[in-house]
C-alpha cells in the first residue's frame, strides 16, 4: 500500500449524509460511509459506485462524523466512517497520489475493516467464490493473492453467480455472506489494481441465501501440455495445514482447529484443482456444485493446554498454552495463536505427555511407553524435545 497516508478523527455522531459525494457500502454487515475529496472528479465517483453497486446500501445506519478532508501532501482523498454488528464505530482518512491508487486502497482498507468486525463470528476463507444461480451452492476457489482468485472468479462467474473474488465468508450451518466486490484487476508492473466492477465485466448476480458446498484448492500451473484440468481429494491432515495460513482471524474462533475439520466434514473434504487455463475451471467443477456425500471424522479433538503462570524448575518442559488440536490417523496438529504445527512420529507422545510440568527423563519414559525402547530412542526423544521447543510448541523451565 504505497504512498498512502491514514489518519483518525475523534468518534462523534450524526445521521447519515446523502449526495452524490458519498458512497454507502455495506460489507459483510459492516456498514461504510465514503466521502471523496475535492480532487476526485465526479466521473471517477460516479465511477466507483458503478463497480461498488452490488454492495450498496440504501439505508446507512447512524455513524461517527465523516473526518475532514486531508490537507496532506497527497492530493486524493477519502474519508470513511462506519459501523459494524459487533456494535464498534470508527473513521479513517486515506490519502494518494493518484485516484487509481486510492480506488485501490479504499477496496483493501474496507476489506480489512470488514474482516476484523467479523473475527470471531464467521470462518472467513481467502478465495473466490461462485454459486450455482438455481440451487445456491457456492464452491470456494482457495488461493493467495496473485495466484488466479480474481481471474478464475470472472470466468466462472459468467456461468455462476458471482459470490466474491477476495473473502468466503461462512456462518453458522454452512450460509454465506456474500461480498460482489470490484473485482481488482492487473495492470502493468507498479500500477494500481484497477477497480473493476461485476456489473461491467458481465458477471452473474449471486442467488439469494447461498451456502457452502465446496472447498477447492487452486493449484495453477504453466505447463501447456496439461490437457485437461485435473481434480482430486486433499487429505484432512493437508488441507487443513494448506488452509490456515489462507484464512482471517479463525484463530479467533472458539476451538478453531475444530470447527474447521467439521466445515471440511459437511462439505465432503477438500478438494485440489490443477489447471493451467481458467477457461477449462467451469466444465471441471461442475460436479462440486452437487451435493457431496459428508466425509466420516477422520480426526479426533485433543484438549489444548490452558496458559500456565507458574514458575516451572530448572529444566523441565511443559506443553506450551495452545488454541486448538486434533489428531488425524498418527499426527497431531496443535494451533499456536494463528500458526498451525504438525507432529508425527513421537510428536504427538511428548505433546501428550508434556500437559504438566514433566523432567525430561520422565518425559522419555512416557514416550517410551508409547514407542517402545528401540536403540537410542533417549537420544531420539531428546532431539525431538528440543526441536518443540525451538518451534514453541514446549516451553522450558529457566530459572
Amino acid at each position: 500500500m504505497k504512498n498512502v497516508q491514514m489518519a483518525c478523527a475523534p468518534l462523534q455522531f450524526e445521521e447519515p449524509l446523502n449526495g452524490s459525494d458519498l458512497l454507502c457500502v455495506d460489507v459483510l454487515g459492516t456498514q461504510f460511509i465514503v466521502r471523496w475529496g475535492r480532487v476526485v472528479t465526479e466521473e471517477q465517483r460516479q465511477a466507483m459506485s458503478a463497480a461498488w453497486a452490488r454492495c450498496s446500501s440504501s439505508t446507512g445506519p447512524l455513524v461517527p462524523q465523516l473526518p475532514n478532508e486531508s490537507t496532506g501532501s497527497l492530493p486524493f482523498s477519502a474519508s470513511v466512517a462506519y459501523r459494524s454488528p459487533k456494535p464498534d464505530v470508527g473513521t479513517f482518512l486515506l490519502q494518494a497520489a493518484s485516484f487509481e491508487e486510492l480506488a485501490e486502497n479504499l477496496t483493501s482498507r474496507l476489506t480489512v475493516a470488514a474482516i476484523l468486525s467479523r473475527a470471531g463470528d464467521l470462518t472467513m476463507l481467502h478465495a473466490c467464490g461462485v454459486a450455482d444461480p438455481a440451487t445456491g451452492t457456492v464452491v470456494a476457489l482457495v488461493a493467495k493473492s496473485g495466484t488466479g482468485k480474481t481471474t478464475a472468479a470472472s470466468v466462472l462467474a459468467r456461468t455462476y453467480g458471482y459470490v466474491t473474488d477476495e473473502t468466503v465468508a461462512i456462518g453458522a450451518g454452512g450460509s454465506v455472506f456474500p461480498y460482489p466486490k470490484p473485482l481488482s484487476v492487473k495492470q502493468g508492473p507498479g500500477e494500481p489494481k484497477r477497480q473493476v466492477g461485476p456489473d461491467a465485466l458481465g458477471l452473474l448476480p449471486a442467488p439469494a441465501n447461498p451456502f457452502i458446498q465446496s472447498i477447492v484448492l487452486l493449484n495453477r500451473v504453466q505447463e501447456d501440455r496439461l490437457a485437461a484440468p485435473v481434480l482430486e481429494r486433499v487429505p484432512l491432515a493437508d488441507a487443513l495445514l494448506a488452509l490456515i495460513p489462507d484464512t482471517s482471524s479463525q484463530a479467533e474462533i472458539k476451538q478453531p482447529l475444530e470447527s474447521l475439520c467439521r466445515l471440511i466434514d459437511s462439505v465432503g473434504g477438500v478438494w485440489q484443482v490443477t489447471y493451467s487455463e481458467a477457461a477449462d475451471l467451469p466444465a471441471a467443477l461442475e460436479p462440486l456444485f452437487q451435493t457431496q456425500p459428508k466425509a466420516k471424522p477422520e480426526w479426533e479433538a485433543r484438549v489444548a493446554q490452558e496458559a500456565d503462570s507458574r514458575l516451572m524448575p530448572d529444566g523441565w518442559v511443559r506443553r506450551a498454552a495452545a488454541n486448538d488440536a486434533v489428531a488425524i490417523g498418527d499426527d497431531l496438529l496443535v494451533m499456536l495463536d494463528s500458526e498451525i504445527v504438525r507432529l508425527s512420529g513421537i510428536g504427538p507422545a511428548i505433546w501428550e505427555a508434556s500437559a504438566s510440568p514433566v523432567r525430561p527423563d520422565q518425559l522419555t519414559e512416557e514416550v517410551a511407553k508409547v514407542h517402545g525402547r528401540p536403540e537410542g530412542y533417549r537420544d531420539a526423544v531428546a532431539s525431538g524435545i528440543g526441536e518443540l521447543i525451538a518451534k514453541a510448541v514446549l516451553e522450558k523451565g529457566r530459572q
